[in-house]
């Protein structure tokens, strides 16, 4: 069954890829041009092919801070926010020259949680990533971090762009979200500091003991760990979808994944499980 469900991994159209704030800024806090050039070098293939792809990508305070010469993350919501609107303007200056060189135009979108709550706007908002579609252009996707806020009766963030990526897999009905990150899937234990650790090819369901096994982190630019990977499985999960959770050091694995080579760790649905078994049994019988 499992060969099965990799096998569906390549009649994805629309695809939804995370990039994490590690995978695009060096552990020295400088932007990673070589890394952003690469991506931009393979979504635009996949483009060539046919695919559909929205980017979600991370890093608009890493950039920031980097493009302001700070080596530390601010402590005050408004100075975060001011670093965000700088870092944002340069990472999609970079992402738009890159994708340009390889011949696509890209489209920034940026959200907040009461955006896609509220139905007008939720509309409006899927009808803006269609039209980006249909228009070729790569939509590159950010929650909106000068304004978002949270607060009592005023939750306008998401908290984690490993959330926004599963809900814009929600909102533009697309068939896989790929979120690469500085770990290469989903682990028993701890693989930094086990050498027995062992990776999960497949995940069906989101246990209580799946939650435990995960040890949630932070990182000196980015925010979240594997609780928000987890969290964001279970909303495409729950959206019968697929999620790849996989390593982004180098972005070609993105070519392996769309092939169904089982590199990561694939989450699908127990009923898209349930429906492979039930029509596997159908042909035997």
């Amino acid at each position: 069954m499992t060969e099965s469900l990799r096998e569906n991994i390549k009649n994805s159209k629309r695809i939804v890829i995370k990039i994490g704030t590690s995978t695009i800024m060096y552990p020295n806090g400088a932007i990673n041009l070589q890394q952003m050039e690469k991506l931009s070098f393979v979504l635009s293939d996949l483009k060539n092919q046919g695919k559909e792809i929205i980017l979600v990508s991370s890093g608009a305070i890493g950039v920031g801070l980097a493009r302001m010469n700070l080596t530390e993350r601010p402590v005050t919501i408004p100075e975060q926010q001011a670093i965000a609107s700088i870092g944002q303007t340069e990472l999609m200056s970079l992402y738009s020259k890159f994708f340009y060189h390889y011949g696509h135009q890209v489209g920034q979108v940026l959200l907040t949680k009461d955006v896609t709550d509220f139905p007008v706007s939720r509309e409006n908002t899927v009808n803006t990533f269609e039209q980006l579609l249909i228009k070729h252009v790569v939509p590159i996707v950010n929650e909106n971090d000068t304004v978002s806020v949270e607060e009592l009766d005023h939750l306008t963030r998401f908290g984690d762009n490993d959330t926004l990526s599963a809900i814009v897999l929600e909102l533009t009905d697309a068939d896989l979200l790929v979120m690469l990150s500085d770990i290469d899937g989903f682990y028993d234990k701890n693989p930094t500091k086990y050498s027995d650790a062992r990776r999960f090819d497949t995940i069906s369901e989101i246990t209580d003991d799946i939650l435990e096994l995960a040890q949630d982190s932070t990182s000196r630019f980015g925010t979240g760990g594997m609780i928000t990977k987890l969290n964001a499985a279970q909303i495409v999960m729950e959206a019968r979808k697929q999620m790849v959770l996989a390593s982004g050091y180098d972005l070609s694995i993105l070519f392996n994944i769309l092939s169904g080579e089982h590199v990561g760790t694939l989450f699908t649905s127990h009923e898209e499980n349930m429906k492979e078994r039930s029509e596997y049994d159908a042909n035997v019988n």
